[in-house]
C-alpha cells in the first residue's frame, strides 16, 4: 500500500487544506532499529517534529535534503521540554502551516509510540483539529534495551509474570509486581526512576532481588549495572550510580541471565572510537563494519580528489574508448572507476559505449564500483589486490589473440609506473593517462586534531601509505594509547617511517578484512588482560592510567 493510500479519518473531520500527520516509532536509540516503514516515511516526509535535537544530523541519513526539522524542546540550551498539550498545540499547527494535503508531517517518538509516549493528547488533538493522521507502529524500547543488555524477559523454566510500567505513573499499585515471580520493567529516568524503586521495595520486593540498570541503550555507550533492588535504591539516591543516565530498570531472576547472555556490551570493539583517515565516499563499507563491533568512526579526509590540470589527454582517451583504440582499460582505484563514469555522463554517454572493451579491476571493492555502473569485469585478481597482483594476474599479448595492443589505464597523478612498466614487459603498448589528481585535505577542526593527539581514538585504520603521510601532515601523530592497524605492509612500513607502532596488519588489502583484524586484535588483547585478572580498558581510557611501556619508535 502506498503512502497515499494510507487510512485517514472521516472525510468530514478533517481540514481540506490540512498536510496528513503520521507518529512513526523511533525505536529505542540504534538507527539500525528503524523499521522498513518508519524509513519509507522519513523518506517521504516534509516536516519531521521530533523531541530531542540530537537526532537530527543522524536523521538526516533518511531524509530529503529539503525537510524540515521542528524540535519540540531545546534541551541543549536548558529550555524546560514541552508538556504534552503543548506538544500536541504544536503539532496542530505546523500540520495546519503547510500548503497541501498531499504534505507529510512525520511525528516520530521514542521507541514505539503506542507505548509510554504522548501518543493518546496528539492523536486526539489532531483528530480535534480535523488533521488527518496514521500511525506506523516501532521497536519499543522496553523489549529491545533489556535484549541489547543480555536479559531476556521470560524463559519458559522460570517465567512468571511481565509487568512493564512507566515511572512517571504516580497511580502504579506496586503491591501487584511484588511476588518474587514477577520480572518488572520500569522505564523512566532520575527522581522518578528511584522512586519507582522505592515504591516496589516498600510494597515488599525481596530487597536482593537481582536489578539491571542501563541506560543510553541500544547505542554504542550502552552500559548496565547489575545490583540488587536495596543496592540500586542506595546509589540512585545517593547519586552514585554506574549508570547514572539509567532509563531503563530490569527486577527480577531474569537479570541472573546476563551473565552468560550479554552479547552487545562483549562485542570486541564495543564503545571504540575508531579514526578513519578516508574519503566519506570510500568510508561506507568500512564504517559499516566498524559499527557491527558496536564502535563508532569518525571519517577524517586526507586526500582530495580533483580533476586533472590539463583534461585533454582524458578526453583523447575516452574518445579511443568508443570508436575501439584499445583492447583493455585498466582500472586500479574505485576514483578511477568515478572519473571515466563521470566524464561518459559529461558527454551523454553510458556503459553501452564499452560494448567489446575488456575490463580489469585491481580488486573487489573497483570491481564493486563497476558493477554499480552496469559492468562486469573481465580480470580481477584473485591473490593479492595490488598493482602487482593485478600485472600477475593479466594475460601477455598474443598478436593472433589480440586485435589491439593497447591499454588504457586512467589513474591518479601520483600513481607509481609498475603496472606500467610490466604491461609494457608482456607486449602491451600503455596509455597512462592522469584521470585525477590526489591532493592533501585540508587540516580538520581543532577539536578534531587535539583528539588525535591526546589520544581520544581508540584506533585508526590506515587504507594506503598516502592517508598515513597525510594524517600526519595535517592533525599530527596519533597518541601512544592509540591501536594502528594497516591495510597491508608497504602501509605498516609508511607508518614505522613516520615514528608509530603498528599494532595490526591486515592479512588482505581489502578496508573490512582490516576492521575484522582490528576486531581479533582486540578480543586477544581483551582474553589476556582477563586472564591476568585486570580490568579491560579501551585504549583511549589507558591514557588516564599511564602511557604504555611499549614507545612509539
Amino acid at each position: 500500500m502506498s503512502l497515499q493510500a494510507a487510512h485517514q479519518p472521516p472525510s468530514s473531520l478533517s481540514q481540506p487544506d490540512a498536510a496528513r500527520v503520521a507518529f512513526v516509532g523511533a525505536g529505542p536509540g540504534d538507527p539500525g532499529l528503524l523499521t522498513v516503514r518508519a524509513r519509507d516515511y522519513l523518506a517521504a516526509a516534509d516536516v519531521v517534529v521530533l523531541d530531542s535535537p540530537d537526532h537530527v544530523e543522524q536523521l538526516r541519513a533518511w531524509t530529503r535534503e529539503e525537510v524540515e526539522f521542528v524540535v519540540t524542546s531545546e534541551r541543549s540550551s536548558g529550555t524546560k521540554p514541552l508538556g504534552e498539550t503543548a506538544r500536541a498545540t504544536l503539532l496542530v499547527r505546523t500540520a495546519g502551516r503547510c500548503s497541501a494535503p498531499s504534505q507529510l508531517v512525520v511525528r516520530l517518538m521514542d521507541g514505539d509510540p503506542s507505548a509510554f509516549s504522548g501518543l493518546a493528547v496528539e492523536a486526539l488533538a489532531c483528530r480535534e483539529a480535523g488533521v488527518p493522521f496514521e500511525i506506523v507502529p516501532g521497536v519499543s524500547t522496553a523489549w529491545s534495551v533489556p535484549a541489547y543488555a543480555g536479559v531476556p524477559l521470560t524463559a519458559h523454566e522460570r517465567s512468571g509474570s511481565l509487568h512493564m510500567v512507566s515511572a512517571d505513573d504516580p497511580q502504579v499499585d506496586w503491591a501487584l509486581s511484588a511476588r518474587d515471580d514477577i520480572t518488572v520493567v520500569v522505564l523512566g529516568t532520575g527522581r522518578p526512576l528511584l522512586e519507582a524503586l522505592r515504591g516496589l521495595a516498600a510494597a515488599g520486593r525481596d530487597p536482593q532481588t537481582p536489578v539491571a540498570l542501563t541506560e543510553h541503550g541500544t547505542t554504542t555507550t550502552q552500559a548496565t549495572d547489575v545490583t540488587t533492588l536495596e543496592d540500586a535504591i542506595a546509589v540512585l539516591a545517593a547519586g552514585r550510580a554506574t549508570c547514572p543516565d539509567a532509563s531503563v530498570a530490569v527486577v527480577g531472576h531474569q537479570v541472573e541471565l546476563r551473565a552468560e547472555l550479554s552479547w552487545y556490551e562483549t562485542k570486541p570493539l564495543f564503545g571504540w572510537s575508531i579514526l578513519v583517515p578516508r574519503t566519506k565516499e570510500q568510508s561506507g563499507p568500512m564504517t559499516d563494519r566498524i559499527a557491527s563491533y558496536g564502535a563508532t568512526s569518525s571519517v577524517v579526509p586526507t586526500i582530495s580528489v580533483e580533476p586533472p590540470r590539463t583534461p585533454q589527454q582524458m578526453d583523447r582517451a575516452i574518445g579511443g574508448m568508443v570508436t575501439g583504440r584499445y583492447e583493455w582499460v585498466g582500472f586500479t582505484s574505485v576514483n578511477a572507476v568515478r572519473a571515466v563514469r563521470e566524464k561518459f555522463e559529461a558527454l551523454g554517454l553510458d556503459a553501452r559505449a564499452l560494448s567489446g572493451l575488456k575490463l580489469a579491476a585491481v580488486g573487489g571493492v573497483t570491481a564493486a564500483a563497476l558493477r554499480d555502473w552496469g559492468l562486469e569485469p573481465d580480470l580481477v585478481p584473485e591473490g593479492e589486490q595490488s598493482a602487482r597482483g593485478l600485472l600477475q594476474a593479466w594475460p601477455q599479448y598474443d598478436e593472433v589473440l589480440d586485435p589491439i595492443n593497447r591499454v588504457f589505464l586512467p589513474r591518479a597523478d601520483i600513481a607509481t609506473d609498475t603496472l606500467v612498466a610490466g604491461l609494457q614487459e608482456g607486449g602491451w603498448e600503455v596509455d597512462d593517462v592522469t584521470a585525477y589528481r590526489t591532493v592533501r585535505a585540508a587540516p580538520p577542526a581543532a577539536p578534531v586534531r587535539e583528539a588525535i593527539k591526546g589520544g581520544a581514538f581508540d584506533a585508526v585504520c590506515f587504507t594506503s601509505s598516502s592517508t598515513v603521510r597525510n594524517l600526519v601532515g595535517i592533525a599530527g601523530k596519533p597518541h601512544p594509547t592509540t591501536v594502528v592497524a594497516c591495510i597491508g605492509p608497504a602501509t605498516a612500513k609508511t607508518a614505522e617511517e613516520h615514528g608509530l607502532r603498528v599494532d595490526v596488519v591486515a592479512p588482505e588489502p581489502d578496508a573490512v578484512v582490516l576492521v575484522d583484524a582490528l576486531a581479533q586484535h582486540a578480543r586477544a588483547a581483551a582474553a589476556a588482560v582477563r586472564a591476568e585478572g585486570r580490568p579491560v580498558l579501551r585504549p583511549s581510557q589507558q591514557r588516564t592510567t599511564g602511557r604504555r611501556s611499549r614507545s612509539r619508535r
